[in-house]
């Protein structure tokens, strides 16, 4: 009697193997003075030999089992040392590991796990196939950033499993593991804001120097953008705008953070953050559909004298900017402290007046703070105003900054749009208050 189950197994065994067999034969591995041992039948071959070695070990052979897989194991091994023999041959193994990859996918796929074995092919060919790809982005990376993301892997997977959980210090505010969590948070931040200016670019519109820029710092981007009024005064739409980007962006970015650390804080912020990102929407959108046909280059005229944006960081230093997330992580942690204060001496109201003020000094750190704040149940709708207290205090020190140092037309294009974003946001307050 046909066993359907079996047959399944040793089908997916078979086109696993013939997934990358067709892959090798399209990609002219097998043909020409440096071909390779495996094509179309001889990888399916394989498959089906892994399939029959998890099959029997199944069926209470082990022996016989690892006699046939290693088999299927040991063959492209020694086809790989006679290929080596040949004269004007390349040291390239890809092929003889992929057959012995082959081997152990359809032994796991006659072993029951047919889904992985699967996608495991689908991964194996999209890499034997993309490979060109892969090398041309491999040469656009750079030895720093190549370090930041080993550095970033180091923090999140050796630092972070070594440090306590528990809570120490004055109310408990003092926990070890989530204040590495924010490091790693910002500095992951840091590095998204770094890799998207760098696929984009800087050159391709303030508006888009000002939402990247506003992943970092939305403060230090209406500090340049109205310094640089000044300079370039022919250029204040686009740099009022860039203002209001970077802004708006600062919606998104706390509802992220907020959502990664307490998805309920995040879920009530969003009633009260929605509306002025609409707004800073539908400004962006309709000065961009308005000077659709402008080309204004944001780069500093020669000779000008203004400065680049000064993101956290920029190409040649470290993409992380982990020096700036400590310092964030560090400012988290006295607000977490002066929050627990606040909280037992005074409340929720004084949680409100708190916000107002850490709102024009670190969006960030607030807003990691109120998640902690928002654990308790009870707390997330007063969390939820507090974030958007912050973010509405922190749109008007950006409205003093603009006013006091940007140029007469960037101040009057800039006040507008952070006016409206300000309202906008109050009425979100309004909206979501507790």
């Amino acid at each position: 009697m046909l066993d359907l189950p079996l047959a399944l197994d040793l089908l997916v065994s078979a086109l696993v193997g013939l997934a990358v067999g067709v892959e090798r034969e399209w990609s002219g591995h097998t043909t020409g003075p440096d071909g390779r041992f495996a094509g179309i039948r001889t990888f399916t071959l394989l498959g089906l030999i892994g399939g029959f070695g998890g099959w029997f070990f199944r069926d209470g052979q082990p022996a016989l089992a690892a006699v046939i897989i290693g088999a299927g194991v040991l063959f492209p091994i020694a086809a790989y040392a006679a290929t080596l023999r040949r004269p004007g041959t390349t040291t390239d193994g890809t092929t003889e590991v992929a057959a012995m990859l082959v081997v152990a996918m359809g032994a796991a796929s006659a072993l029951g796990h047919r889904p992985l074995a699967s996608a495991a092919a689908v991964l194996c060919v999209l890499l034997l196939a993309e490979k060109s790809t892969f090398q041309n982005a491999l040469q656009q990376v750079a030895a720093h950033e190549l370090r930041a993301a080993l550095q970033f892997a180091g923090l999140a997977l050796v630092v972070l499993p070594l440090l306590p959980s528990g809570a120490y210090g004055p109310f408990g505010a003092f926990q070890p593991r989530p204040l590495w969590i924010v490091v790693l948070l910002f500095s992951g931040l840091n590095f998204a804001g770094y890799i998207a200016r760098r696929v984009i670019g800087e050159t391709r519109g303030l508006a888009v120097t000002g939402l990247l820029g506003g992943l970092v710092s939305s403060t230090a981007v209406s500090f340049t953008f109205s310094r640089r009024s000044r300079a370039e005064p022919a250029l204040a739409l686009p740099l009022a705008l860039g203002v209001v980007a970077a802004c708006t962006v600062l919606v998104p970015r706390v509802l992220v953070t907020s959502w990664m650390l307490q998805p309920a804080v995040a879920a009530a912020a969003v009633s009260v953050l929605v509306l002025p990102f609409l707004v800073g929407s539908a400004l962006i959108a309709f000065v961009m559909w308005k000077e659709r046909e402008t080309r204004v280059s944001p780069t500093p005229a020669e000779g000008s004298g203004s400065d680049p944006l000064p993101l956290a960081s920029t190409p040649g230093q470290n993409p992380l900017a982990l020096a700036t997330s400590l310092q964030m992580a560090l400012a988290f942690q006295v607000v977490l402290f002066a929050i627990a204060w606040v909280q037992q001496a005074v409340g929720p109201t004084g949680v409100l007046v708190s916000a107002t003020l850490l709102g024009l000094t670190d969006v960030d750190a607030l807003t990691v703070s109120m998640t902690r704040y928002g654990a308790d149940a009870a707390n997330v709708r007063v969390a939820a105003a507090a974030i958007g207290i912050g973010v509405l205090s922190n749109t008007m020190l950006k409205l003093a900054v603009v006013v006091s140092i940007g140029g007469p037309r960037f101040r009057a294009r800039a006040a507008v749009g952070l006016l409206a974003l300000a309202a906008a946001a109050g009425a979100g307050i309004w909206i979501g208050w507790p």
